[in-house]
């Protein structure tokens, strides 16, 4: 875990998402004093995120085809 300070943040911010990107976590400080926590973001499977539609009660019913057109001559 990196700690760095809010100057040096701003200074090297793409940086220090690029490591949090890699799975690094950053502490950044101020006066010595923890003010922030960067994380990366856990990995998550599309089901995980669909998830609540699928567990809302939804009634969807298929449109009735059309009936078929008639073959035109050629």
């Amino acid at each position: 875990m990196r700690t760095v300070q809010v100057v040096e943040t701003k200074a090297k911010f793409s940086a220090l998402l690029a490591a949090v990107e890699a799975g690094e976590e950053v502490l950044i400080t101020r006066h010595g004093k923890i003010v922030a926590r960067l994380v990366p973001e856990p990995p998550r499977m599309a089901a995980e995120l669909f998830r609540p539609l699928w567990e809302e009660d939804i009634d969807l019913e298929a449109p009735e085809d059309p009936p078929p057109e008639p073959a035109g001559s050629r």
